[in-house]
């Protein structure tokens, strides 16, 4: 018991044996202890013990453990009841140790620093060869951007993806400023269109190099996909003149883009190509910048017919401005030398989106 919460009781027993009413009292401990006075229902509670009879101040003893419950040994328990199961929740390590739900919660997020996550959802559970060539491909890459400081902007990166007619907001997206008091939003559960295209798009340091939607009912194999490639490089020489002798392509490993013919191709056309390591869509810069950026700006929006998601996707893919294709090329070099630091493995902060 506080020493300030003792003296108030100490003045409203004395008013009580002076005949005050109990409003009376409250309002004289309003003027004497300001923000410290115990609340109006307190005083009324203590008037009322005191009339019944009650002659002490002091608080009752209260039923239950004590808080020395929080024990070494307590301590030492639950640590390694933890240990032994991870998923056990505080109520099953309640039953299990017989201690109360506040003195399990305590132990674990005081004395051990726990908390309960969960799961991250990662592509693939990566094995070792996968993880040394995903760290030699990240090592490659960052040594040609060392020995040569202009290599990423001879680096053409691309990739095809789905974009549907009506895509859901999410649930973030969806969020409002209300009143603490207001009702939350309600919004029904919706799944994406059954109506879509492919989308396939290149870009560089620079912007849009060439994109270009599938065509309904066409399959991307490898015979479709070296057209598109052909079509690239026309592209590349009209609108990117300065590097069309020795420009680098970067695509993931899709069947469609390692088969033979695709490799002769580049081959016979004397151009490189950057590997990707495999199952890493956190280090390809369409998963974790140009896909996400464009759908996130066509979620929740009908647009009833292809031609429209075509119109919409060009349009927006036109006001992207410069500075963040820049901006998305230095966060990929950031990206290999996270995924060297974190020995290969997928490393935090990510979101990627399949």
């Amino acid at each position: 018991m506080s020493d300030i919460n003792f003296k108030q009781r100490c003045a409203i027993r004395f008013c009580f044996r002076l005949g005050h009413s109990a409003t009376e009292t409250f309002a004289k401990l309003q003027k004497a202890y300001g923000d410290s006075v115990l609340s109006r229902a307190q005083v009324f509670r203590w008037f009322k013990a005191f009339s019944k009879g009650r002659g002490t101040i002091e608080d009752e003893s209260r039923s239950g453990r004590p808080s020395s419950s929080r024990t070494d040994e307590n301590v030492d328990r639950i640590r390694d009841l933890v240990r032994s199961d991870r998923r056990l929740t505080v109520r099953m390590i309640r039953q299990e140790l017989n201690l109360t739900h506040t003195t399990v919660h305590q132990i674990l997020t005081n004395e051990l620093g726990m908390r309960k996550i969960c799961s991250k959802m990662v592509p693939k559970n990566l094995s070792k060869n996968q993880k040394d060539i995903r760290k030699e491909r990240c090592l490659d890459f960052l040594e040609s951007i060392e020995n040569e400081p202009n290599f990423v902007e001879r680096v053409i990166t691309g990739d095809e993806s789905w974009v549907f007619e009506y895509d859901p907001e999410t649930k973030r997206q969806s969020m409002e400023w209300h009143r603490l008091t207001s009702p939350r939003p309600k919004k029904a559960r919706m799944s994406k269109s059954k109506i879509k295209c492919m989308l396939i798009c290149f870009f560089d340091i620079q912007g849009i190099v060439h994109k270009e939607f599938v065509p309904e009912g066409q399959t991307v194999n490898k015979h479709f996909y070296r057209k598109v490639l052909e079509r690239l490089r026309q592209r590349v020489i009209r609108v990117r003149p300065n590097i069309k002798n020795n420009w680098v392509l970067h695509h993931d490993n899709a069947p469609c883009h390692t088969a033979i013919s695709i490799n002769e191709f580049w081959a016979h056309k004397n151009i490189h190509v950057a590997p990707q390591p495999p199952y890493s869509p956190d280090l390809s810069p369409c998963n974790f910048f140009l896909f996400p950026k464009l759908k996130n700006y066509l979620k929740g929006t009908r647009f009833e017919t292809l031609q429209n998601i075509k119109t919409a996707v060009t349009d927006q893919l036109k006001t992207i401005p410069v500075s963040d294709f820049q901006h998305c090329y230095a966060d990929w070099k950031n990206r290999l030398q996270r995924c060297v630091a974190s020995q290969e493995s997928y490393f935090e902060g990510d979101n990627i989106k399949l």
